[in-house]
C-alpha cells in the first residue's frame, strides 16, 4: 500500500515509518502539508495519491485550547472534514488518532468503543467532534482512540513528553509534584506504531481503543520512570484540586482494547513492560 503519513516528524509519526516499513510510505510534515490549508492538502494528497491518509496530526495543547477554541477546532475538527473529503474522492482509508480525553472520567472501569463520550475541555469536545465527522462521513475509516503517548521523539508542540519531562527535573534537583487522582494507560508510540500497521491492511474498519495493557495514576507512573531508570528524585504526589490547569482533566480514563481484543488482534503490552523498553531505548534502563 501507498500510505501518505501526516505529521511524520512527531512522536507517533517518527515510530510510524519504520512499523510501515513493509509498505510505501510518503512522509508529510506540516512544512509539506499543513492540514489547517484545505486547498494545498488537497492538492498535496492528490498528487500522492495514496490508497491511506495516515493522520497524526492535532492541536493537543490542552490547556491552550482553552483560549483558542477557534484553532483547536479548524485543526481538530475542520482540517479532518477536509480529509475525509479527500480520502472519499481518492476512494482511500482514512486512518485517524483521537484521545482518551473525550470522557468524562466518572466511572471505574475501563472505557470500551460502545462507552458514551463526555468531553470535560475545548480540546476534548474538538477532538470528539473530529471523531464525529469521521464516523458520519468517511467511507472507509479506522478511528483509534489512545492515551498518555510517549516516545523517543519526544512531543514538538508540547516542548517534550512526560517521562523527559520527569526526568530533566529530577536532574535538576527539582522538587516533583505530580498528580496521584488521574488514572490513565501511559503508552508508548512504538507499541501503538506496530498496532497501527497490524490492523491496517485488514477491512475491519470502525473505532477502536488502542492503549498498553493496565492503569496508574500520573504519580505511580512518575514513580516507576525513576525506579526502573535508577534515578533519585523528590517525587512526591499531589490533587488536582491543589494542581489547578485551565482545562478540567477526567479522573479516570482508562482504555480497554475490546475490539481488538475481540478481533484477536490485541498486541499492546503493559505498559511497565513498554516504559522498560523506552528507557532502554533512551539508555536509561534495562
Amino acid at each position: 500500500m501507498k500510505i501518505a503519513l501526516l505529521g511524520a516528524n512527531g512522536q507517533l509519526g517518527h515510530d510510524l515509518e519504520p512499523a510501515l516499513r513493509g509498505h510505501v510510505v510518503v512522509p508529510l510534515t506540516r512544512k509539506e502539508a499543513d492540514v489547517t490549508d484545505f486547498g494545498r492538502t488537497r492538492r498535496v494528497l492528490t498528487d500522492v495519491s495514496p490508497h491511506v491518509i495516515l493522520n497524526t496530526t492535532a492541536y493537543h495543547r490542552v490547556d491552550d485550547c482553552e483560549d483558542r477554541p477557534e484553532h483547536a477546532f479548524q485543526v481538530n475538527a475542520l482540517a479532518v472534514l477536509n480529509l475525509i473529503c479527500i480520502a472519499n474522492d481518492l476512494d482511500a482509508v482514512l486512518l485517524h488518532i483521537s484521545t482518551d480525553y473525550v470522557f468524562d472520567g466518572n466511572t471505574r472501569e475501563p472505557y470500551t468503543e460502545s462507552s458514551q463520550p463526555f468531553p470535560l475541555s475545548v480540546y476534548a469536545t474538538s477532538k470528539l467532534s473530529g471523531e464525529f465527522l469521521v464516523r458520519a462521513g468517511a467511507k472507509k475509516y479506522f478511528l483509534v482512540r489512545t492515551c498518555g503517548l510517549y516516545g523517543v521523539a519526544g512531543s514538538h508542540g508540547k516542548g517534550g513528553n512526560f517521562v523527559e519531562t520527569m526526568i530533566a527535573k529530577a536532574r535538576r534537583h527539582e522538587s516533583i509534584r505530580v498528580v496521584s487522582d488521574q488514572v490513565v494507560t501511559p503508552t508508548y508510540t512504538v507499541d501503538l506504531a506496530h498496532q497501527i500497521a497490524r490492523i491496517l491492511p485488514t477491512t475491519y474498519y470502525g473505532l477502536y481503543h488502542m492503549t498498553n495493557e493496565g492503569c496508574c495514576t500520573w504519580y505511580e507512573f512518575a514513580q516507576a520512570i525513576f525506579d526502573i531508570s535508577g534515578i533519585d528524585a523528590d517525587l512526591s504526589p499531589t490533587t488536582s484540586e491543589l494542581y489547578k490547569t485551565p482545562a478540567i482533566r477526567p479522573r479516570y480514563s482508562v482504555l480497554e482494547n475490546a475490539r481488538l481484543k475481540q478481533l484477536g488482534l490485541n498486541e499492546m503490552r503493559h505498559w511497565r513492560d513498554a516504559l522498560r523498553a523506552y528507557l532502554k531505548e533512551k539508555s536509561l534502563g534495562g
